[in-house]
């Protein structure tokens, strides 16, 4: 049997950090906004007529090998730790290769990881008899991230991967729903423009200072993700009224509104990326992910999205991606 996978990458524009629990519990009507990207990530299965587990990535150049008699061991490997900790919880019963690839670089602050995981996920409850149902996809997802990472983390990576699209993903005390948002998709992506600075970023680490800071009644903390919530609920409207100045808007003041707050969202080479992209047709940056490396999306000037991109290209160090679309389809399940 053959099980193959897939699943988007994402950009987010709004109330990233606040969906990172116990933080939307703190701050009602908490929320964050995303759109899937056609970089995916993928898993392949092939079982095996023997006992073996053998693992590689390809984007990673990494690999083990183990068998079904030795899956304890997977528990603690550090080799390719999220998919070695994911065969670990399924337990599988017979031996097969799996391969996995993402399409975006590690640490891009694209949900490289996250989604990998949900792809993973998908690949081997198929392989185990779709032990779970699909609604229970994400909770592991997260789970088991939490384990690799060794901090919590956020969930709305998880939604775009597994449904794609362009959604708010609301977080109330009776659970996480996600709402898919009617916006012009033709013009949110002709106005976006992404960029990898070549750096790449430690989200974990990133995130957990505020998580901590925060239970510790830090009161900027407080400001800065009531802060987010509130601008998180203002570009959602935005969006779905397609009032594109405001969009604009938004997105800059709230990254100036968290540069304010932690400088190193930013490396020095990213300032003058973005230094360099404002005077160039673009609107406003929205870091992506956490931040401190990794890729910064672009709102640009209407019409101005290809001069950005030839610009931003020259730029050393700086990779323009340049061929992806904004991917309606999340999840993707074949069996041969």
């Amino acid at each position: 049997m053959i099980i193959e996978t897939s699943a988007p990458t994402r950009v987010d524009l709004a109330g990233g950090t606040i969906d990172i629990p116990p933080l939307y519990l703190f701050h009602e009507g908490a929320l964050t906004v995303n759109f899937a990207i056609s970089y995916l990530a993928h898993c392949k299965i092939e079982t095996r007529n023997d006992d073996k587990i053998i693992v590689e990535s390809l984007d990673r150049d990494q690999k083990f090998e183990t068998s079904l008699s030795n899956l304890r061991s997977l528990k603690d490997e550090t080799c390719l730790e999220l998919p070695a900790k994911l065969i670990y919880f399924f337990k599988p019963q017979v031996g097969f290769n799996m391969t996995i690839k993402s399409e975006v670089p590690a640490g891009a602050g694209l949900a490289g990881s996250s989604t990998l995981n949900i792809a993973c996920i998908a690949a081997l409850n198929l392989l185990v008899g779709n032990r779970y149902p699909s609604e229970k996809f994400i909770p592991i997802a997260a789970a088991i991230e939490c384990q690799v990472i060794k901090v919590p983390t956020g969930y709305q990576d998880y939604y775009s991967a597994q449904y794609g699209g362009i959604a708010a993903i609301h977080f109330r005390p009776d659970g996480i729903e996600r709402e898919e948002l009617d916006v012009d998709i033709e013009t949110l992506q002709n106005r976006i423009a992404i960029v990898y600075t070549g750096e790449p970023r430690n989200s974990g680490i990133n995130n957990w200072e505020i998580v901590k800071r925060r239970i510790d009644g830090d009161k900027e903390i407080f400001r800065l993700l009531e802060g987010i919530r509130d601008n998180a609920l203002s570009f959602r409207q935005a969006l779905v009224e397609r009032d594109w100045k405001l969009v604009g808007e938004i997105l800059y003041q709230a990254h100036l509104e968290r540069k304010r707050f932690f400088e190193n969202i930013t490396t020095p080479h990213m300032d003058q990326v973005i230094d360099f992209a404002l005077s160039n047709g673009a609107v406003a940056p929205k870091v992506c992910g956490a931040g401190g490396g990794g890729c910064i999306a672009f709102f640009c000037e209407e019409g101005r999205k290809a001069d950005l991109e030839s610009a931003l290209s020259k730029l050393p160090g700086v990779k323009v991606l340049s061929d992806w679309k904004i991917s309606t389809k999340g999840l993707s399940i074949s069996v041969f």
